[in-house]
């Protein structure tokens, strides 16, 4: 990463630093059931996101060849923690957020129960308007032309995965996920978003950077997914907490834990719990 421009590096890093400020604004504040599901400290998020996507966009060619360099692609530990932190992004935040929710429902924990549905609920809700973005934009991935990170056209994602590049599905289901544990847990114990919020937000932004390391995603790709997988996990998270019993919550997802001679097994099922 030395031979990334400091500059270059610094835009880059500003994701994290805005996107986790702008979050931890969100997770502070008391939620009743009165409370609207946008606030003003939404325009910080936003305004945070647009203004880092802004500064690394004109770099999107520059990086992308730095991190395709001999050196960078030669180093095993480097090429280790990319693939690391892709699974994380996904199978990883989808699985964990499941497991949270089978852990809390098995064990009658409501809040570990809340943190598993919650997170379900903004990676598959993120995922879907990621998904509808890729294919509409039909931005080239970098491996199709590193020297062309302008390559748009409206609906070729429709074409395949080569043209799927805006924004970066990984990272998307990263920081929804992130952010929403972050939320749930400040919510409970406002300590965390000083300790729990910074570690999954910077592991967050290392799936993006991973996705850049493995040349599937432009800067500007991973910016624009982390804005997505921010709002929309916060988002989900107040919006659920001021309007319990909803339907999303009841129809959603219902997890049912059964015993068996082979332990617990968790049974996917629509439907009130």
């Amino acid at each position: 990463m030395h031979i990334v421009d400091g500059m270059t590096f610094l835009r880059l890093a500003a994701l994290l630093c805005l996107g986790a400020s702008a979050a931890g604004a969100q997770a502070r504040d008391t939620i009743s059931k009165s409370a609207p599901l946008f606030v003003p400290r939404d325009l910080l998020m936003v305004g945070g996101f647009s203004t880092a996507t802004a500064l690394v966009w004109p770099f999107d060619q520059q990086l992308a060849r730095q991190f395709q360099e001999p050196r960078i692609q030669g180093n095993r530990a480097l090429r280790t923690a990319a693939t690391t932190f892709r699974l994380i992004g996904e199978p990883g935040s989808s699985g964990a957020a499941v497991a949270l929710y089978v852990i809390g429902r098995s064990t009658d924990n409501a809040h570990v129960e809340d943190i598993g549905l919650h997170a379900t609920e903004s990676v598959v809700l993120a995922t879907l308007i990621s998904g509808g973005i890729k294919v509409i934009a039909g931005r080239a991935r970098p491996k199709v032309d590193v020297s062309n990170p302008r390559d748009f056209q409206l609906f070729r994602g429709i074409r395949g995965s080569s043209f799927q590049s805006f924004p970066s599905g990984h990272t998307t289901t990263a920081f929804a996920f992130a952010s929403t544990i972050s939320s749930e847990l400040a919510r409970w114990q406002p300590g965390t978003r000083w300790t729990v919020g910074p570690v999954m937000y910077a592991g967050a932004a290392l799936v993006g950077v991973s996705r850049m390391y493995n040349n599937k995603h432009w800067a500007s790709d991973v910016m624009a997914a982390a804005a997505i997988g921010t709002f929309v996990g916060t988002k989900v998270v107040r919006f659920q907490h001021s309007h319990p019993g909803n339907w999303v919550d009841r129809k959603f997802l219902t997890v049912g834990v059964s015993r068996s001679t082979e332990g617990l097994a968790p049974i996917l099922s629509f439907g009130k719990r």
